[in-house]
C-alpha cells in the first residue's frame, strides 16, 4: 500500500472535503477520489462517507486513522534519519505554530535560517488551541511545535519568552491610556473573546480578576479581534505580541497586574530529534534571544 494514499486521507479528514484536499495537496480532485477509493478496495472496508456536506469518516476510518497517522511520521523518521546518516543538510521540518508567532517570528526565524540551510524545507502546520499543537507533536504530525507553556508531562519543552496579556480598546474609547485599566470596565463594555478550545489562558486572567465579562462576539483568529476592535465593536485582551506593528488603530493598556503567556518549544522526545530539526531548535533560541524581546514589557 502507498504512503501517498495515506497521507491523502489524512488531508482529506481535516480538511472534511476532496476539493479542500486536493487544492492544498496540488492534486486533480478526481485523483484524491480516486486514491480514496483505492485505498478502501486494498483494505476492504469504506473509510469515507461523501455527502452535500463534505466528507466525513466512517467509524473503520476513524478507527484506522491513527495508523495512518504513524505510517506516515514513521516513513518522515526514516527519511530524515537517511539524511542524517548522510551527513547532509538535508530535510523536511514541520512545524506547528499559533498566529502571532506565525505572524511575527516565522518569517524572520525561516528566513535567517535558510541562508545558514538553504537545503532544509519546512510545512508550517496552523492552529490556535495549544492542546492540539501538543497532540499533533505527540503522535508525530509535526516535528515540533510553538506552545504555550506548561505543556504534557511527556513532551520536552524550552521556555522561549514571556509574553503579557494586554486588554486592547479603540482609540477612541473612553478608557484609551488608562494605566493601569481598571478590569470592572471589562464587564461594562462589549468584551470580543478569542475561542480558547480548552486552553482557559484568557479565562484564567478574569476567574483572578474575579470579573464575569460582557461577552458580545467569540471569534477565532487574532486578526479578526484587532480589526473589530479598532473599529470600534468592543474591547478585548491580546497577547503583546500580537500587537508589534500592528497595522489597526488601537490602544493596549496595562492590566492591574500583569498575566503572562509563557511561549515555548516542544518536541516529542529531545533526544531522538533529527538534525535538521535539532538545528532548528537551536536556530529558534538563539534568534528569540537576540531579536525576540517584547516593546514596553
Amino acid at each position: 500500500m502507498s504512503l501517498a494514499k495515506y497521507e491523502i486521507l489524512l488531508k482529506v479528514a481535516e480538511c472534511g472535503s476532496f476539493t479542500r484536499a486536493a487544492q492544498q495537496l496540488n492534486f486533480t480532485q478526481s485523483g484524491i477520489s480516486h486514491a480514496v477509493s483505492s485505498l478502501e478496495t486494498e483494505l476492504g472496508t469504506t473509510l469515507v462517507v461523501r455527502s452535500h456536506g463534505g466528507v466525513s469518516l466512517t467509524a473503520d476510518g476513524r478507527a484506522l486513522l491513527p495508523y495512518f497517522r504513524e505510517m506516515c511520521a514513521l516513513q518522515h523518521q526514516l527519511e530524515q534519519k537517511a539524511a542524517d546518516l548522510r551527513g547532509l543538510d538535508t530535510g523536511l521540518v514541520r512545524v506547528a505554530t499559533f498566529t502571532s508567532v506565525s505572524e511575527k517570528w516565522m518569517p524572520y526565524i525561516l528566513k535567517s535560517f535558510q541562508e545558514l540551510y538553504p537545503k532544509i524545507e519546512f510545512e508550517l502546520l496552523p492552529s490556535n488551541f495549544n492542546s492540539e499543537i501538543t497532540e499533533w507533536v505527540a503522535h508525530g504530525q509535526a516535528d515540533c511545535g510553538f506552545v504555550s507553556l506548561p505543556v504534557e508531562k511527556h513532551l520536552d519543552s524550552w521556555l522561549l519568552q514571556r509574553d503579557q496579556w494586554k486588554v486592547i480598546v479603540p482609540c477612541n474609547h473612553p478608557l484609551a491610556g488608562r494605566d493601569p485599566f481598571p478590569p470592572e470596565a471589562l464587564e461594562q463594555y462589549p468584551v470580543i473573546l478569542l475561542d480558547e478550545g480548552d486552553d482557559y489562558e484568557i479565562q484564567e486572567v478574569f476567574d483572578t480578576l474575579n470579573i464575569r465579562p460582557n461577552i458580545q462576539y467569540t471569534v477565532q483568529q487574532d486578526q479578526t479581534i484587532l480589526a473589530m476592535v479598532s473599529s470600534g465593536l468592543g474591547i478585548s485582551i491580546m497577547e503583546e505580541l500580537m500587537l508589534q506593528r500592528c497595522v489597526y488603530p488601537l490602544v493596549s493598556c496595562r492590566l492591574p497586574r500583569p498575566f503572562y503567556r509563557n511561549i515555548g518549544i516542544c518536541v516529542k522526545d529531545k533526544n531522538a530529534l533529527s538534525l535538521s530539526t535539532q538545528r532548528f531548535i537551536d536556530h529558534v533560541r538563539h534568534w528569540v534571544l537576540v531579536n525576540g524581546e517584547l516593546d514596553n514589557q
